[in-house]
């Protein structure tokens, strides 16, 4: 438990819903994952406060950044709980779906824009390149663009854990439509033997 305390706003959302009868609370399959193996889950976990709460980005931005790193990472359980964090944080469900179209798609600022090819960049060459980090660099100061990175990384990471895992969505959150879950799932390859 104490390992798991390194993110006390996520362990204390569990231990709420836990508490009061509700045994499918959202995010108790990740950190039950988590309560295995107690020193990555307190190295994890204290990473994980920094860039999803304490960072210097704003929480839309955050927010932006985490949904379109699961679409593109086809993390069905972190896009359905931060579709939840990302109405919370101010988008429309409008902006949640174009996420899935990524940065060229209409409709986007300009800022916004650029924050999504950020994601796509990062995760396609593992670097943001350098006509993206500049017009970046004019919204966000240099902590902001490492908590950018970071954020990124954080999730990427989580990402790659769930889906090896195959963590299941927790009974209490809400579904995906099934034509998004079919073109979240649609690129990826067919499973290695």
């Amino acid at each position: 438990m104490d390992a798991l305390a390194a993110f006390p706003t996520s362990l204390n959302f569990v231990m709420k819903g836990w508490s009061s009868g509700d045994r499918a609370v959202r995010g108790m399959n990740v950190l039950g994952t988590f309560a295995h193996y107690p020193a990555l889950a307190k190295a994890f976990m204290t990473f994980n406060a920094h860039v999803a709460g304490a960072s210097s980005l704003l929480y839309r931005d955050r927010e932006i950044v985490i949904l379109r790193l699961s679409w593109v990472m086809h993390s069905e359980y972190e896009l359905v709980q931060h579709m939840i964090l990302g109405k919370r944080a101010g988008l429309s469900d409008e902006e949640i779906g174009r996420l899935q179209q990524g940065p060229d798609a209409p409709g986007w600022s300009a800022e916004d824009a650029d924050l999504v090819r950020a994601v796509d960049q990062l995760h396609e060459l593992s670097r943001i390149t350098p006509a993206t980090w500049e017009r970046l660099a004019q919204r966000y100061n240099q902590s902001q663009m490492l908590d950018l990175i970071f954020l990124v990384g954080c999730y990427a990471a989580l990402a790659l854990a769930i889906n090896s895992l195959e963590t299941p969505i927790e009974s209490g959150a809400p579904p995906l439509g099934e034509a998004t879950r079919q073109r979240l799932l649609a690129s990826i390859a067919t499973p290695l033997s």
